[in-house]
């Protein structure tokens, strides 16, 4: 770049700026109108850059990394199958259950947080679950008097909650592959980073509870069945069974495109014999334009996928201009990494640094931290299971729901929209009520400051509590 290296941030800069003047001043969310924020951000970019086409070649790699194909394409398919939800009217089942079992504003909220922690738990998508859970509980708890920003809040936790403890999680996955034993051949395994990561889960998820029972009270206008007499139907309840035979799926298969398969076949079938939608409702022409849920599944989807496009160009160019490099070599060199916990504190403010560039995008950021942690903490001789725990716990706290570059927060807006009785929620809006987040942060830093479930590598992998018992290897220089 011209002059520093610090030129790389002028996209983030200006991106930011255009979130800033799109929410703050003007009011307004449009995801089309925050990814030309994107396209604005990357081309004053440009003109800051030595090689104009080297700049725009790393543009190109940041959009064609198999990270941002596999999010546009889930974007999509998930998109489909979220409108079919929709369309056949699932969320007036829930608002008769409500009815049914007493639910109301107070109490929903909280519901709606564990029952989607589930749903992602099962799926391992916290984005997709969000798809899938929006249209399901978001119109049906306001239905009950929930506030409309905590209930979203809720959604978002559970997804974020049941992502973070899914074995079949790509965040899991990536995040126990990055961590090598240093004294057995191999990378975490699942089923240990699973199992020891429950702890700081489950509290979060405990504090998570009570905050959301204690706002709901707070907020929610007490509507309950009996000021909702004869609202809602439990005829379209039976479009649960195709949501269960997604989440089954997905569980057994692992495979999240076989689930959304399953989920669109089934559940398109089963509207049709009960009634909840005709065949035209599924796809037709109208005045030469294209109709129905698939049709508008697509399209509802486009303004997210030209945000992903233009965050990941925006990565591309931080990556090529060496900036993470230079974090890494800044990192490494502190003497601040050379005990227990100032190696965990450095891996938890690297990958929230990280986290926040890739706009929350937890995945990626782990991608691309995870072998500095890895690195990190195994000159201190800390299990890889803490490693691995710190690093992704750090990445699904409030580092992927920061207003502004949140893709969380953007989602969960975006699906707060198109309902005529509902007003839209801004990210700011949504930001202090995604709890599970924020809780899972403060369990993280006592986590790290009283060493509760540290670990350290032992002979033959096997994690121990002393750290005299560790052994702990010389410095090396394996870093990727």
């Amino acid at each position: 770049m011209r002059g520093t290296w610090l030129f790389a941030f002028v996209p983030i800069v200006v991106f930011i700026v255009c979130c800033v003047a799109l929410f703050a001043h003007y009011k307004a969310f449009d995801m089309l109108g925050l990814a030309a924020g994107g396209v604005i951000a990357l081309l004053i970019g440009a003109l800051f850059a030595k090689d104009y086409q080297g700049f725009w070649d790393a543009v190109m790699r940041g959009i064609a990394s198999p990270t941002s194909v596999a999010i546009i394409v889930i974007l999509f398919v998930i998109g489909i199958f979220s409108e079919l939800i929709k369309v056949t009217g699932l969320s007036d089942g829930f608002v008769w259950i409500g009815g049914e079992l007493g639910l109301s504003g107070s109490s929903i909220a909280v519901f709606t947080f564990i029952a989607v922690g589930l749903m992602a738990m099962a799926t391992g998508s916290s984005i997709g679950t969000m798809f899938t859970a929006f249209p399901i509980f978001f119109p049906a708890g306001v239905a009950l008097g929930a506030d409309p920003a905590l209930l979203a809040g809720a959604i978002i936790s559970g997804g974020i909650l049941g992502d973070n403890v899914a074995p079949i999680s790509d965040t899991t996955i990536i995040s126990a592959s990055t961590q090598r034993f240093r004294h057995r051949e191999g990378a975490a395994d699942i089923a240990g980073v699973v199992s020891s990561r429950a702890r700081y889960a489950l509290a979060a998820a405990a504090i998570s509870v009570v905050g959301f029972l204690v706002l709901g009270f707070v907020a929610g206008d007490g509507s309950s069945s009996s000021t909702l007499a004869g609202a809602g139907s439990a005829k379209p309840l039976i479009m649960l069974v195709p949501v269960a035979l997604l989440m089954v799926t997905a569980f057994v298969t692992r495979d999240i495109f076989k689930a959304i398969t399953v989920g669109l076949i089934t559940g398109t079938a089963t509207a049709l014999a009960f009634g909840l939608i005709g065949t035209r409702d599924v796809v037709s022409v109208t005045d030469g334009a294209l109709t129905g849920y698939i049709a508008a599944g697509m399209h509802g989807i486009i303004g997210t996928v030209a945000l992903v496009i233009t965050v990941f160009g925006i990565m591309g160019v931080l990556n090529a201009a060496g900036v993470l490099d230079r974090v890494v070599e800044g990192l490494l060199a502190s003497r601040f990494v050379h005990t227990p916990r100032g190696a965990e504190a450095s891996i938890g403010l690297g990958i929230t640094a990280t986290t926040v560039m890739f706009g929350g995008v937890n995945s990626a950021s782990m991608m691309t931290f995870g072998p500095v942690a890895d690195e990190i903490g195994s000159r201190v001789g800390l299990h890889p299971y803490r490693r691995c725990n710190v690093m992704d716990c750090f990445a699904m706290g409030v580092s992927c729901v920061v207003p502004f570059v949140s893709a969380f927060l953007f989602i969960g807006a975006l699906l707060t929209s198109g309902y005529d009785t509902i007003e839209p929620q801004s990210a700011l809006d949504l930001f202090p009520a995604v709890l599970y987040p924020l809780a899972l942060t403060v369990v993280m830093i006592v986590a790290v400051l009283t060493g509760w479930g540290r670990t350290y590598e032992g002979a033959d992998g096997q994690p121990v509590r002393d750290q005299a018992q560790a052994l702990i290897p010389a410095p090396a220089t394996h870093l990727a």
